[in-house]
């Protein structure tokens, strides 16, 4: 696993021990079973995204806390320079870099994320509220349920990510802007 994994799993397992929140409550709440939660929290499995904003809302912590170890500080504005945001590796091939992570309270989750070009089907995951994608760079498959639609620079799609998808770069290493909206209170 990759540090990064490590450290967001200590960080979600430290923080519900001391809230004295079961770990039984947190998987029911977000979702799997006690052994697929228990696999996040011990870092043999990474946690996805949509299943670490769930989790934020359980232990009622902003998303950031549990990525970096520290709290949002803007509360009117953030400006991220170019090449400043914040560099997620959640899975091989596929960076996540945060554009508003320092916000308090946001309800959008704005991220550049950086593909390299594969043949295969990415792993399909689902999460509440609704996600906007916009190719910047290349060419992008996403895929939606049970078809893949192909999206090239200057193309987006809005959906609703509570149906499986993912995406993958077609030829080229390939970015995309996704802007996630999804119910982070509780």
């Amino acid at each position: 696993m990759l540090p990064q994994v490590e450290q967001i799993a200590a960080r979600v397992r430290e923080l519900r021990t001391i809230l004295e929140i079961d770990a039984d409550t947190v998987a029911e709440r977000i979702g799997v079973s006690r052994e697929v939660y228990d696999d996040y929290e011990n870092a043999v499995t990474d946690i996805p995204v949509g299943k670490l904003y769930l989790i934020a809302g359980e232990l009622k912590v902003d998303p950031t806390v549990l990525l970096l170890g520290d709290e949002p500080r803007m509360v009117d504005y953030t400006i991220i320079r170019q090449g400043n945001g914040l560099d997620v590796e959640r899975y091989k091939g596929y960076k996540f870099t945060s554009l508003a992570y320092n916000y308090i309270d946001r309800e959008m989750e704005p991220m550049i994320v950086t593909l390299d070009p594969t043949d295969t089907m990415p792993e399909l995951v689902t999460h509440d509220g609704q996600e906007f994608n916009l190719v910047l760079e290349g060419t992008i498959a996403v895929n939606l349920g049970d078809r893949e639609y192909v999206l090239k620079a200057g193309d987006s799609m809005y959906f609703n990510p509570s149906i499986p998808h993912g995406q993958r770069a077609i030829g080229t290493v390939s970015k995309f802007l996704t802007v996630i909206n999804e119910n982070m209170k509780n």
